[in-house]
């Protein structure tokens, strides 16, 4: 019984997400595929959230099922509402629940101040900014829906994907910086309110 118990422990330790179903935006490439490989050799089993660019989400998602974890391939823009909410929706159809948010789609559209064009500007702040509020109120939402699951201490879990700009200035950056100086502030109002509710 002892070396059972102790082996089960060993697990638990070695594979603390065990259970727990994660969402990792912008996760066909770069830091959002770590962070997805990362989850699921945690134990997870990870959403792998795409805008273009299907055979790279897929190769994502053989990846974490090779680690022996359960892995979907969402294709979603996260700065379209309809897209958000329906990203949601499936994975709690097909996965069962959510419990992680990894908010990390983001991307850039870099030029001086005086030639930025209002869509380069806009498209910047939908996606990085806006992106994260959107994913971050689906989850709130999806996690206060399901209640404590018994996989976790909490609710959930939401992590927004930031940048040193969000409090370093770049100069020929405007749209980007101001797009993460707005996250930052984001999540420490989110800390603040959703605290509470754990």
């Amino acid at each position: 019984m002892f070396e059972h118990t102790q082996a089960v422990k060993s697990q638990v330790l070695a594979r603390p997400l065990t259970g727990q179903v994660a969402l990792v935006t912008g996760a066909s490439s770069g830091i959002g595929r770590g962070v997805a490989l990362s989850l699921a050799a945690a134990g997870a089993d990870v959403v792998v959230n795409y805008v273009s660019g299907t055979d790279a989400a897929q190769a994502v998602q053989a990846e974490i099922e090779a680690l022996g974890v359960r892995a979907l391939t969402v294709q979603a823009d996260v700065s379209a509402e309809a897209d958000v909410d329906a990203m949601f929706e499936q994975i709690t159809r097909e996965l069962g629940a959510i419990d992680i948010v990894v908010a990390n789609a983001g991307l850039q559209r870099d030029s001086a101040i005086e030639d930025m064009a209002l869509a380069d500007w806009r498209r910047v702040l939908d996606v990085n900014l806006t992106g994260q509020f959107l994913c971050a109120r689906a989850a709130v939402r999806a996690f206060k829906r399901q209640g404590l699951r018994g996989v976790s201490k909490s609710l959930g879990k939401i992590v927004c994907m930031s940048s040193v700009h969000e409090v370093i200035p770049w100069a020929g950056h405007a749209n980007y910086a101001a797009s993460k100086g707005g996250v930052m502030m984001l999540m420490k109002t989110m800390a603040q309110e959703l605290a509470p509710a754990g």
